[in-house]
């Protein structure tokens, strides 16, 4: 009998020591990855086509293809950025599913990322309707992971240490509305849309939810870091 229960407690251990602390960022990431790959391979008539099918523009929205408010996240246009800002996308991932819990991450990343979507689209259609912008933009590119990636960012005023709080979401709303003014883009105002709603959630986490008081580790602090230069990156890059 001791034998075949230290046979099961090994079989416990392994199974637990292979299990990622963070399973929604391992699996966002993996399909990001497998996706990124295959799109790497296609050639450029082939990615055009991939993107224009995968984007949230408003003619895909506007011919009742909502699919594409999810596969837009699968799909990011430039190969090589995709690389790049996958490891720190990973980091921001991370922190947030350590700090809110997988389900309130991958809530608060579509709410950004959908919600900020469907907000420039109804701009944008207000604005081709007025003339304000050419009927052309109705068929732009529109893919990535930049919204939902801005609202996690809002949302950690919810973790970050009290005293940061007043001060991270200053400093991101401002660096939000100079990437408005500098790139004067529909994704750039979607940028600030999707950190809005992100840091909406957040606050309103403040006030219902019980503080978090667990202080930041030192691996935290470096995905926070790290988290950051993500940001600054959307907004500026």
């Amino acid at each position: 009998m001791a034998v075949a229960t230290a046979a099961d407690d090994r079989t416990v251990v392994r199974s637990r020591w292979w299990r990622p602390r963070v399973p929604a960022t391992v699996g966002y990431l993996t399909a990001l990855v497998v996706v990124t790959s295959i799109f790497s391979v296609l050639s450029d008539s082939a990615q055009t086509k991939v993107v224009l099918h995968a984007s949230t523009n408003l003619q895909n929205l506007l011919n009742g293809r909502v699919v594409t408010l999810l596969a837009s996240a699968l799909v990011i246009g430039d190969v090589g950025v995709a690389w790049l800002i996958m490891p720190l996308l990973a980091c921001l991932l991370a922190l947030a599913e350590l700090r809110f819990g997988a389900l309130r991450m991958v809530r608060v990343f579509l709410a950004g990322h959908v919600g900020a979507t469907l907000l420039v689209a109804a701009g944008l259609w207000v604005s081709i309707e007025f003339d304000w912008m050419p009927a052309s933009v109705r068929w732009s590119e529109d893919v990535g992971v930049s919204y939902g990636a801005m609202a996690l960012i809002g949302a950690l005023v919810f973790v970050v240490p009290r005293r940061m709080r007043i001060g991270w979401a200053a400093v991101w709303f401002v660096g939000a509305i100079g990437g408005v003014l500098i790139g004067q883009t529909f994704t750039n105002v979607g940028h600030l849309l999707a950190f809005g709603i992100g840091s909406g959630v957040g606050y309103a986490m403040i006030r219902t939810k019980k503080p978090v008081t667990r202080q930041f580790t030192k691996v935290e602090w470096a995905l926070l870091g790290t988290s950051s230069v993500l940001a600054a990156a959307v907004l500026f890059g």
